[in-house]
């Protein structure tokens, strides 16, 4: 789950990482009152999507006074921002972050994630920021600087201080960089993050480090121990169709293309992504339905798949286990049924019960297409999507 950069600072500023003063707005007038509060004439009005690349897309203004915050904030609210991150549909902007505005000397990068080749927590730090750090580490990745956390110690001091070597914050920034990362450190541990990334991370002016961008992602899996931070999920920001799949503990993740899949399991997920493109076709989705799938869950699914008006085809791949193929099948024909299904179906079962989940398809009177194999499956699927196009 991803949250905004005024959650995310929020959350930041509970663990003593410097940010800038700042607060959320949902309409000019409140944009106006809380640059008022602010009581400065260095203002930025920074629009709250979950993207990056707003800046560019003209999502964030400077400004001196309350007057001009609330007309930024008027011209920001309701606008669709598209950015290199949103896709060419775009996010629309339902709210703002007014903040206080900091001159800068310097611009880092900042960032710790689970890092899964070594399994550990790492930070990734460079004294290039502002910038994505893929084109970092495509360019120069020598000014990368990695540093992988032992979960059973923790953050260690010398560790703190190799980052902040790394980063040029010696001498005079030392201790306060120091400190930073250790609370850091502590903020991504104790909230179960995935990754917390700011970018740019800036010496202003007057020597202070200050986090001037924040993003924060949270295990999913995690969140029943956070519910403040559950709280902070903003629906409008989340495909739809993933928002109702989370409703039926439906793994699905919406992509581009047009044959959609629902499968039993994440590995075998992945392989009928993969072999649907090896066939020249495009994967909608991925879907996993796990392995207590019941007919009203697999109905659930089905309802989730057809919403997406560029399906031209669904594919089915369900290995019996724990869950029994004629069970399966039986969700699969009531499912049918209830959907109205319009475009073809093609259906591949194996294991448990498989033939009697074979010949339940195939006395249902419905147009499922079986299929014998995984590849013949996916050839049938490819062939009936094109030509329902």
């Amino acid at each position: 789950m991803n949250i905004h950069e005024y959650q995310a600072k929020d959350i930041l500023r509970r663990y003593g990482v410097p940010v800038p003063a700042g607060n959320v707005a949902f309409t000019p007038a409140e944009a106006e009152q809380v640059a008022r509060d602010l009581k400065t004439d260095q203002l930025v009005v920074k629009a709250q999507i979950h993207a990056g690349g707003r800046g560019k897309a003209g999502g964030v203004k400077l400004c001196k006074t309350p007057e001009e915050a609330g007309k930024l904030a008027k011209e920001m609210l309701g606008k669709i921002l598209v950015t290199h991150q949103t896709g060419p549909a775009g996010k629309e902007v339902k709210k703002v972050l007014v903040a206080a505005a900091t001159g800068i000397k310097k611009e880092l990068y900042l960032s710790i994630l689970v890092d899964r080749a070594v399994g550990r927590p790492s930070f990734l730090a460079s004294t290039e920021g502002g910038v994505d750090i893929e084109t970092v580490a495509a360019n120069t990745p020598e000014k990368i600087v990695r540093e992988a956390i032992d979960p059973a110690t923790g953050m260690l001091p010398y560790q703190a201080r190799k980052i902040a070597f790394g980063l040029g914050l010696g001498g005079e920034y030392l201790q306060s960089t120091v400190t930073m990362l250790l609370n850091l450190y502590k903020a991504f541990v104790d909230t179960d993050a995935s990754m917390i990334e700011i970018n740019p991370l800036i010496i202003s002016e007057d020597n202070k480090v200050i986090a001037l961008d924040a993003k924060i992602g949270f295990d999913d899996n995690a969140l029943f121990r956070h519910k403040d931070i559950l709280a902070m999920r903003d629906l409008n920001e989340e495909d739809p169709r993933e928002v109702e799949a989370s409703k039926h503990n439906l793994n699905y993740i919406g992509l581009d293309g047009n044959i959609a899949c629902m499968v039993n399991g994440a590995g075998l997920a992945m392989a009928t992504m993969d072999i649907i493109k090896h066939y020249g076709g495009n994967p909608a989705n991925f879907l996993d339905v796990g392995g207590g799938a019941t007919q009203e869950t697999v109905t659930e699914a089905f309802k989730i798949l057809c919403s997406d008006k560029n399906v031209n085809g669904i594919l089915v791949n369900i290995f019996g286990g724990i869950m029994k193929c004629d069970v399966i099948a039986t969700g699969i024909i009531g499912a049918v049924k209830e959907v109205h299904l319009n475009v073809p179906l093609v259906v591949r079962l194996e294991g448990t019960n498989v033939e009697l989940g074979k010949k339940l398809l195939k006395e249902s009177g419905l147009p499922i297409i079986t299929a014998d194999g995984l590849a013949d499956a996916a050839q049938k699927i490819v062939a009936a999507a094109k030509k329902a196009a």
